[in-house]
């Protein structure tokens, strides 16, 4: 139980982490005249698209043609959808200061997209951002140069990995894919989700008046220790300015914690900081100040060299759908992250944990009709449709009501704001 904790502290962490990241690039771009110029040049042929469907003109396959190698193909309805969705992916991360990546892939998954395309739009949205409010920042904290190094060889390997295989059992069996990623995101909604709602009932009961963002913790113990004695070369110093000489670690151990962040990252299409936090503290030993700079770092180089070399060329990245999320994750973290001066961060944290839920049940509920349409069970088409819609249905209501409640405050309390 005390490992389970442990591990859900440095998610939160990581996610934390992106999260901050995710709000001063975002706020980079909003704020910089060039870049909103280039934005609206980027977005200027999107509704030339639209008015193109509209006009039930034939679109070429890589915007999302009828006769693309995906079979999901654009319509105006779904490009506002993504909209929405980056607003309300944009809402979570800037009011609670994390986890609101872990929503987009299951919400364009409902919202009729494959799991295989919804993947490879997240990973692509994210680098977009990432060069667009600039790919190195500033303030990425004490990076350790030669950690980064390693661990990006290993996560370029873990990527091209796990890449491979979502395009094997796609091309095998579009919706044994779709199954495969559903079950993955049921596994991690469902830890995250119910520690959330745990740790949410037990502030409430203390009566703590939480920061939204809350706080974090640091590890060590036995298996770092085991791993930094084990003389294996190349060996890598880290933390000097925390450390006298600094600690050493063999360069495989952090290459083969890469692999598995790229792995995870090219199968689900969160940018896999959500693993570093915990591989670094907890397998390797590294301080959380230097964790948090490397992660960010491999979060732009792991999905840009995802998102590129594994769906790109392949076709698998609806472009008009990642322009859309961008959108709508710059409005909606701006506003999220002014919410949290008006609103008690115990309540946010409850909205937090439902939200995870709420993806953890939806994805759950699809998994009876994929797996009936995959003869793996019998189940009646009618109630897998009805369970699916029911996952669909709650999804959206409880994301929809967080978004109605936090743009709600802010546009009646906008003028406490103004004041501050």
């Amino acid at each position: 139980m005390r490992i389970l904790r442990r591990t859900f502290e440095s998610l939160q962490w990581a996610a934390r982490a992106h999260a901050k990241w995710d709000l001063e690039v975002s706020t980079n771009i909003v704020t910089s005249r060039k870049k909103l110029l280039l934005l609206a040049l980027l977005t200027i042929p999107i509704i030339l698209v639209s008015v193109g469907v509209a006009a039930d003109m034939e679109l070429p396959d890589i915007l999302g043609g009828k006769k693309a190698y995906t079979p999901a193909f654009y319509t105006t309805e779904i490009f506002l959808v993504s909209i929405a969705i980056g607003v309300c992916a944009g809402l979570i991360t800037g009011c609670i200061g994390a986890g609101g990546g872990f929503i987009i892939t299951p919400a364009l998954m409902s919202a009729g997209i494959k799991g295989i395309l919804a993947v490879g739009t997240d990973l692509f949205h994210i680098f977009a951002k990432a060069i667009m409010g600039t790919a190195v920042h500033k303030k990425l904290g004490n990076v350790s140069v030669a950690l980064a190094v390693a661990f990006l060889v290993g996560s370029g390997a873990g990527v091209l990995g796990g890449g491979i295989l979502n395009r094997l059992i796609y091309e095998a069996n579009p919706v044994a894919s779709d199954t495969f990623i559903s079950v993955i995101y049921v596994v991690l909604l469902g830890f995250l989700g119910f520690y959330a709602l745990i740790d949410f009932l037990r502030l409430r009961k203390m009566g703590q008046g939480v920061d939204a963002h809350g706080g974090g913790g640091s590890g060590g113990g036995g298996l770092p220790a085991k791993l930094q004695n084990a003389n294996i070369p190349p060996m890598i110093t880290f933390d000097e300015d925390l450390v006298p000489g600094g600690k050493k670690i063999s360069g495989w151990f952090v290459a083969l914690c890469g692999s598995i962040v790229g792995f995870m990252a090219a199968i689900m299409g969160v940018g896999g900081g959500f693993l570093t936090f915990p591989m670094f503290v907890y397998i390797l030993g590294v301080s959380s100040f230097t964790t948090v700079g490397t992660d960010i770092l491999q979060i732009i180089f792991t999905a840009g060299f995802a998102s590129i070399s594994q769906y790109a060329i392949y076709g698998f990245i609806f472009y008009t759908l990642a322009m859309g999320m961008l959108l709508g994750s710059l409005i909606g973290i701006q506003i999220g992250a002014l919410t949290t001066k008006l609103v008690p961060g115990i309540y946010i944290r409850g909205f937090y944990a439902l939200a995870i839920l709420a993806g953890f049940v939806n994805r759950l509920f699809a998994l009876p009709g994929k797996l009936g349409d995959m003869k793996l069970i019998n189940i009646d088409a009618s109630t897998a449709g009805i369970l699916a819609s029911l996952g669909n249905w709650s999804f959206f209501v409880v994301i929809g009501t967080f978004a109605v409640w936090v743009i709600g405050t802010f546009l009646m309390r906008a003028r406490e704001l103004r004041e501050e």
